[in-house]
């Protein structure tokens, strides 16, 4: 479940990221753009470990957020080390680690209801994402953050989880039609 959620966070803040640039929110290839998807994948990633959590023990938990963290740190460090060819994926990856321990911390003083996030929730993740803006942008983010992002992406995740955890049998599709 947590090696499928990696690829889940990931992907969402990709979409994230092509969501602002196309409201033309400048976040160029290079460091920032990188930085951004690592605040977004932290964000991806308190969404699903508030819906994972009541699912495990402690063991569970701990082997879980360790397998999504690493998952989605390799993804991180070699996408960056191929644009970023000085930076070997080892640091990248630790310096990744080393965000999601301190960000856990911080979003822990955060509520999540069903609903998903709540508003300082979220507005802390828009103050994250803003301080990685260049000027120009800073203002707007709130509101892109706030109002479209956080919540599209919680709701990504939270259904990804839903359908992840869901033990429901489903009913077998049907053959398609080979035209003969």
């Amino acid at each position: 479940m947590a090696a499928a959620l990696a690829f889940i966070t990931w992907r969402v803040a990709q979409n994230m990221l092509k969501s602002m640039r196309r409201a033309d929110f400048d976040i160029d290839p290079g460091p920032r753009y990188f930085d951004f998807l690592a605040e977004a994948t932290v964000f991806a990633i308190q969404v699903a470990w508030r819906l994972a959590y009541p699912r495990y023990d402690e063991a569970g938990r701990a082997a879980f957020m360790t397998t999504l963290v690493n998952r989605t740190g390799d993804e991180l460090a070699e996408n960056r080390s191929r644009l970023r060819e000085a930076e070997l994926p080892a640091a990248i990856k630790s310096r990744f680690v080393d965000l999601v321990n301190r960000r856990n911390a911080e979003y822990a003083d955060f509520d999540f209801g069903p609903e998903g996030p709540d508003f300082a929730f979220l507005r802390y993740f828009a103050t994250l994402v803003s301080e990685l803006m260049p000027e120009k942008d800073r203002r707007w983010t709130w509101d892109q953050v706030i109002a479209i992002e956080g919540p599209e992406a919680a709701a990504t995740v939270a259904k990804s989880v839903k359908g992840l955890f869901d033990d429901t049998p489903r009913r077998p599709r049907r053959a398609a039609a080979t035209g003969e």
